[in-house]
């Protein structure tokens, strides 16, 4: 089975048009941040919220802008050396940032803790901070202010500083038992990274993990940020399947992957999300994604 394609609004300008675009074609999901298009993400996609109800819509709490950090201090959730950073987990920034985003966006299917190995080096520190912001994300889901909360993560897994289990136990602490709503991970997968598609080939690792709790798992910079089409060859496109072009090539190895529900991409036009469907639309085998990731770990 592939993966369902999502907008992902990192670098995107234009959100409202891109996400109209997007849904319009079909898209499952829009995935934005309060820092996005400059700070205004969340603005900029509040009428497309409103007339697409039944689109699902998620963002993310941690990262803010230096005008977001500065209304944080004026509301007395950061000091200014805290907001100085970018990046906070603390519980009551991460309710102020959530309780914003819920007024300017509308509704919220999902919200992920943004980056949390950001915090620190430290793994027990990590993991410590989690479970407060999960704590903090729990209320408002059970209140049914969200539909759930999970982690977005660009290098948290590869690193060390959480596991699946690891996140799921935390999410059980938070809500003081097993039925928790941690329902939402998402990670980079890419053929430059691309050891979690080695992972879920071999049955482990965290899209595996996840799934198997019944965690909605999203890739995210399938095109690496926009890079991997300039690094791949023709002949690497052409492997992987005849007749794509470098992008859709690209596209089609991650839908692919075992495990993966919803592959994030920014394209704008009707024109790129109707060449994104097709070319995911009949995934590769199983062992044959594997050739490919071999034939890349070969050189």
């Amino acid at each position: 089975m592939t993966a369902v394609l999502g907008l992902g609004t990192y670098r995107v300008r234009v959100v409202a048009q891109a996400a109209r675009t997007a849904l319009a074609a079909g898209a499952s999901w829009v995935d934005t941040a309060p820092n996005y298009a400059d700070g205004f993400a969340h603005q900029q996609l509040a009428q497309v919220a409103a007339d697409y109800p039944d689109a699902r819509m998620s963002t993310k709490t941690g990262f803010h802008t230096a005008a977001q950090g500065r209304a944080a201090v004026a509301a007395g959730v950061l000091t200014a050396d805290e907001a100085a950073g970018g990046h906070s987990l603390a519980p009551t920034f991460i309710r102020w940032q959530t309780e914003r985003a819920l007024r300017l966006l509308g509704r919220a299917n999902l919200v992920f803790v943004h980056n949390p190995e950001r915090v620190g080096h430290d793994r027990a520190q990590v993991q410590a901070e989690l479970r407060e912001a999960f704590a903090v994300l729990e209320e408002f889901a059970q209140s049914g202010q969200i539909g759930g909360y999970g982690v977005a993560t660009w290098s948290g897994l590869a690193s060390g500083a959480f596991t699946v289990p690891d996140l799921l136990g935390l999410a059980g602490e938070a809500a003081g038992s097993a039925s928790h709503h941690f329902t939402g991970l998402q990670l980079p997968v890419s053929l430059v990274m691309a050891d979690p598609m080695v992972q879920a080939l071999n049955g482990s690792g965290p899209l595996v993990q996840a799934q198997d709790a019944g965690v909605i798992t999203f890739a995210s910079a399938p095109l690496h940020g926009g890079e991997l089409p300039g690094l791949m060859t023709p002949e690497l496109a052409e492997f992987i399947r005849a007749g794509l072009s470098a992008p859709a090539a690209a596209l089609l190895a991650v839908a692919s992957c075992p495990g993966l529900d919803v592959v994030l991409v920014s394209a704008s036009t009707p024109e790129h999300w109707d060449d994104a469907a097709k070319a995911v639309a009949v995934p590769l085998a199983p062992e044959r994604l594997r050739s490919i990731l071999d034939e890349l770990a070969t050189g």
